[in-house]
This record gives structure tokens, sequence and C-alpha cells, in this order.
């Protein structure tokens, strides 16, 4: 046999030249395809995956997506498929579990495909998106009432180490539900739709076995299970999986949205990991870093994934996203939660400070935002006082901060009355608004109290409320 240019068979070579951390490096590769997945074969019947990351005239580089330990330039071959990564795609995965590269681990058969999709995806056509316009209802005061998620966004947690971001997202996945109509003042129609037609993708991305397994518990319990599918690449798998993770839920969640008309939710944790899996392998590739090592090109990269959330014209189904990150030191200009914050339409940020003070959920309102809530309220939605409710309570909340700091400066004596008084609002909105623990509230619940702790101030005082809302549902304050 020819072995001069080492190929040995057709699409199958012989001439790996170099192997660095998790890149292997092949000589004189012609016709290969970027993002062609590729079988490298082991001395014996072992088989290992990976995937073609660059081309150049000398080298193909191969990103080996399991362990490069006992691979040997000398005694490696390394067959080409001529296609990218693809998933076996059918209503059968509904209740499957896999792990970071699609394989099942749940001991059951493989899936048999109605439909196979390459795992990058494709652009959702602008003209074709449809505008994300109903409310899910999660039954957490501080979204539902100041940071609305609508169905087809994509609303990031921005979490620190050792706050209950996954306890939040799971009692989202178990509370949500849609709500689009008002009958008459204050009551709420519920339209959820076909049970059967909502659905979780789970994918896990580098964490802990105990916080996976928290997860799956949490579905089980909450009697979801049997309509989610979850995708688990814990902290001692390939570090390389981590990056096929994401892209495997979310071909899932397309497929289930809109082929199968289903409303996925999607929750992706820790993208923090993802990002550093990221930085590993420019690492490896000798590339010119960007801020603190991360490459340059992790904007786009992850446009890639938080982009295929939404609605498309003419569909019934939609994705909505809910990443969780972890910031570094509790730090929001951290290139992860930065790059992320531009690319998604909104956050909902974790508070330390409320943490240490036994309030649940910890989140802080201030830094927290939905760029789509005014779609997902309003008369025809929620109630009509919606938007002017949050806009009042951000502004008397963020002057209660304010007064917090002055009282420390020049202490509670130095006060005036109105500093006082919104002294006291600052703590009633924290220990009765944001502290509600793991109990559920509706949106009228949430309006409600919101008008309760309006009370502390008299009705003129409330400058951001039309004054039919308040003749309404303001109640004289309490002597």
């Amino acid at each position: 046999m020819d072995s001069s240019p080492s190929r040995l068979l057709t699409r199958e070579y012989q001439s790996a030249g170099a192997i660095s951390g998790p890149l292997l490096f092949v000589e004189r590769v012609q016709q290969a395809l970027l993002g062609e997945m590729v079988s490298i074969l082991m001395p014996g019947s072992e088989i290992r995956r990976g995937q073609v990351i660059e081309l150049s005239e000398k080298h193909t580089v191969i990103q080996v997506l399991e362990d490069t330990a006992g691979m040997s330039l000398s005694n490696i071959r390394i067959r080409f498929s001529e296609s990218v990564a693809q998933m076996d795609l059918s209503i059968d995965l509904l209740g499957r579990r896999f792990n970071g590269s699609g394989v099942p681990i749940d001991h059951l058969p493989p899936v048999i495909p109605e439909k196979r999709l390459p795992i990058p995806g494709s652009p959702i056509n602008p003209l074709a998106r449809a505008k994300p316009s109903h409310f899910i209802q999660t039954g957490i005061s501080t979204i539902d009432g100041l940071n609305t998620l609508v169905r087809g966004q994509k609303l990031p947690i921005f979490s620190g180490a050792g706050l209950p971001a996954k306890e939040i997202a799971a009692q989202i996945f178990r509370q949500a539900e849609i709500v689009e109509a008002e009958r008459e003042p204050g009551e709420i129609i519920r339209k959820s739709g076909d049970p059967h037609k909502f659905a979780i993708v789970f994918g896990a991305i580098g964490i802990p076995f105990r916080e996976a397994a928290f997860f799956i518990e949490a579905f089980e319990e909450s009697g979801v299970a049997d309509h989610t599918v979850a995708f688990l690449n814990l902290a001692d798998d390939p570090t390389i999986e981590r990056l096929l993770t994401p892209r495997y839920a979310l071909t899932a969640a397309e497929y289930l949205a809109f082929e199968q008309g289903y409303h996925v939710l999607v929750l992706l944790t820790d993208m923090t990991n993802y990002c550093e899996a990221l930085r590993e392998i420019a690492t490896a590739r000798e590339e010119i870093p960007g801020r603190r090592g991360f490459p340059g090109y992790m904007y786009t990269d992850l446009a890639t994934l938080y982009e295929r959330a939404g609605r498309i014209k003419g569909r019934k189904g939609s994705v909505t996203q809910i990443p969780i990150l972890t910031m570094p030191d509790d730090d929001m200009s951290h290139p992860v939660p930065d790059l992320t914050g531009y690319i998604t339409e909104g956050q909902i940020v974790l508070s330390r400070e409320l943490h240490r003070k036994g309030i649940y959920p910890p989140i802080d309102v201030l830094p927290c935002l939905s760029r789509l809530m005014n779609q997902g309220i309003g008369k025809e939605r929620t109630r009509e006082d919606h938007r002017e409710v949050a806009d009042q309570l951000y502004a008397l909340y963020a002057q209660g901060r304010d007064a917090r700091r002055l009282e420390s400066i020049v202490g509670a004596e130095g006060l005036s009355d109105n500093d006082e008084r919104l002294l006291e609002f600052a703590g009633l909105f924290e220990t009765r608004f944001v502290n509600q623990g793991r109990q559920k509230r509706t949106l009228q619940e949430t309006l409600g109290l919101s008008w309760e702790l309006f009370k502390t101030f008299p009705a003129e005082r409330l400058a951001r409320i039309k004054p039919e809302f308040i003749q309404r549902y303001y109640k004289q304050p309490a002597k």
C-alpha cells in the first residue's frame, strides 16, 4: 500500500504531525471541511471523536472531543466523515438523558431519527422572526413584576459562587405558565394551552454531579421529567465536550419548537465553564488572547448560541433561553457577563448582600433588566397598571437605597422625614416583596402587594402612576 501520503483508505489518514493539549495536527489532508467530524482510530478497537476546527495548506487542526492521553502519532488513524456534527431527532427525545456529545446515558436504545440536523444550527432570518409578546408568569415577583420574561426571550441569570441560582432556575421551570390576557380589572386569563406542548431542555456544562442531580430531581418532583431532555457534561467529563453541549441542547430545542410545535424553556448552566473551555482551545491554538485571556471572537461565539432563542412566523412553537453564568468575584464587568449582557435581552442579577440577609430569592432589582418587558405586559396581556407600578417601585427603591447610604454617612439623626420614609420603604420592599421564599405568587398577588407597599406614601407622592390607576387601586395609608 502506498504510504507516501500516509493515505490508507478513502478519507482516512495516518499523517498526524503533532498533539498539543486537546488538539491534533494532521498533515497533507485533502478537501477537509470546517466543522467536519472525524473518528480517531486507536490501537485495538478504541475510537475517539474529533472535529475539524482549522484548515491550512500544511495542517488540518482537529479538536479531540475526548482525552488525548495514550495517543501516539505513529499508531493512530484519522477517518474523516465528510459531514459536520449532526443530531438524530425525534419526539422520543422527551424524557431522555444524553452526555454532552449527544450520546444516550440512560441505558435506553438510541433515538430512531425522524430527522437529522447539524448542531451548529441555522440563523433565523430576521424577517421571519416573530416579535416576542406573550408574558410568561414565573411566580417570582421580582421577575414578573419588574423584569418580565416573555416567550422567545433570552434572559440570563448572573450569579456568584455560592448564590442560589440553581434553586431560582428550578423554581422558574416548576412554576412557569403563559398568561396572555385580561378579562376584568384584576382578573387574569391563563392560556397555557396543551400541557403536552411544553418542554424543557437542560444543558449542564461542566457542573458538579451534585448540581446536575439537583436539577434532575427537581424535574422529577415537579412532574415535568417526561417532557424534559437533559444533556449532561459534568465537571469530570472532557473539557472540550463543553463546546458541543449547548449546541446539542439548542438543536433539540429548535426541533421540538419549530418542527413539533412545543414551547421550550432552555436552561444552560454554567456558561462561564463554556467560555473557559473556549479559552483553553484558543490557548492550545496559540491565538492572540483578548480580555483576560479569552479569545477575541468570544462575543461572536456566544451570539451563535444566544441568538438561537426566539419565535418564527407561522410556527406555533418557541425557544426561550435562561442561561446561568457565574461571575468571578461577583464582577459584572468580567468578559463573560459583560458580553452576555450585550447579546441577550436583559439579565437577572443575584445579590450577595441580600443572600447574607437571608432573603430569597436574592435578586437585586436595580441592575436587573428585561428589554422585552414592554412587549409582554399591558392591558391585553397582564394588567393596565403593570408598567407604571414597576416604574414607581424602581424609583422609590432606588431612592431608598440612596437614603440608606446617606444614613451610613450622617447617621439616623441627620435624615429628613422623607428620607426616613424612603428608608422604611426600602426595608419593606426587600423583606416583603423580594423575600417570598419558595412560594408561588400570581401576577395579581404581585401587583396587589406593590399597592400595599405604596401605602407608605401619600397618594400625591406616586408621581409615576396615572391618577385613574391611583383612584382604582390605591388605599389610604394605615394609621
